[in-house]
């Protein structure tokens, strides 16, 4: 039988990954935590960035939103795979004055400057929650919490939504991207109140968020948005961009399955290791992941989840108690998640392999 060969180590799995330019022993400090233990560790480690000047960010947007085209990348006016309704050019489009939709962009703070007492640093000029947006569109957002609308009052060009939320826990007036963004601001939220842990003394809030930690209804929607919209290649270009500018990254981007094992109570890591619960291996043909169950856990109940790199999802099943199958013989060679949940106490096991 061929053996697939787990990778225990954090920072030989990070140097499999060196086109995502993470230092190798960047997230050295966060290995086998969750929970605020987790968020912690990883605000010491992205904490203390070069802050820039406001001032500074129109010259650099080019840098860190730039489409393969050349144009602005706005996520208020994109239409992923087919033809925005316009498109703004560095150099030339930056506002000043506007009357409508298309007329100039702008630079928008997608956790709203309010929520943290306005013109107040490293917040205010912290690039992984500003990004690009057109004037017209931003200005109808306002300090608006994202959600998700049910009577819509203002609708843009693209589809984005101003209305009434419908996600439970809140009622009030909201903001919806398209969803080929959602992901794309559920980390960035998850960024800020990470990066701003326990430096949120005195900042105002809203009705999304308290100081920098998310509200349970904010928490619930933007791990939904975060698992429907997995890291494009956008997102991780854009924070090797924001690294090489202020040099810290968004751990949310370079390890997806942060998301979960932060907030998301029932991604809680075990202490057991693989040996220790399951012997995992391919068949001869490469075409079947084989998993066994060990003697003390044949009666326990297991959910298989498959990640790719991205963190998305791509395959799931049961476990058939003692001994599992699952066809990979579609799956291309290089490195995916193993998820196994115990559907019993929704205790969670991650593992990276290599096909």
């Amino acid at each position: 039988m061929k053996k697939i060969y787990f990778l225990l180590s954090l920072t030989y799995f990070i140097s499999l990954f060196a086109l995502a330019q993470i230092p190798n022993g960047y997230y050295d400090s966060a290995e086998g935590l969750h929970g605020q233990a987790l968020r912690a560790a990883l605000h010491d480690i992205i904490d203390d960035h070069n802050s820039i000047n406001y001032g500074d960010i129109y010259g650099i947007l080019d840098q860190t939103d730039q489409k393969p085209n050349g144009k602005v990348w706005d996520m208020y006016s994109d239409v992923p795979g087919g033809t925005p309704p316009y498109e703004f050019s560095f150099g030339q489009d930056e506002c000043g004055n506007y009357g409508g939709e298309g007329d100039c962009f702008n630079k928008e703070h997608s956790w709203p400057k309010s929520w943290f007492g306005g013109k107040v640093y490293p917040m205010y000029s912290d690039l992984f929650h500003i990004v690009p947006t057109d004037g017209y569109v931003n200005n109808r957002r306002g300090n608006y919490p994202y959600g998700e609308v049910g009577t819509i009052t203002w609708l843009s060009q693209n589809g984005s939504k101003v209305g009434s939320n419908t996600y439970p826990g809140y009622t009030g007036t909201v903001f919806e991207p398209i969803d080929e963004y959602k992901g794309d601001f559920a980390r960035n939220y998850f960024y800020m109140s990470t990066r701003y842990y326990g430096e949120d003394s005195g900042w105002p809030g809203s009705d999304a968020v308290d100081g920098a930690d998310l509200k349970p209804w904010t928490t619930n929607m933007l791990l939904e948005w975060n698992n429907a919209d997995p890291v494009s290649q956008k997102e991780i270009d854009r924070c090797n961009a924001v690294f090489n500018i202020q040099g810290n990254r968004n751990p949310f981007i370079d390890h997806p399955e942060y998301v979960a094992l932060v907030w998301d109570p029932n991604a809680a890591i075990s202490e057991l290791q693989l040996s220790d619960i399951m012997n995992i291996y391919t068949s001869s043909n490469g075409e079947q992941l084989n998993i066994d169950a060990l003697e003390a856990h044949l009666s326990d109940s297991y959910q298989i989840r498959l990640y790719n790199i991205s963190g998305q999802q791509i395959a799931q099943e049961f476990m058939q108690k003692e001994h599992d199958a699952m066809n990979i013989s579609q799956l291309k060679k290089g490195c995916y998640i193993l998820s196994l949940v115990n559907t019993q106490n929704n205790q969670s096991y991650h593992f990276k392999f290599i096909k």
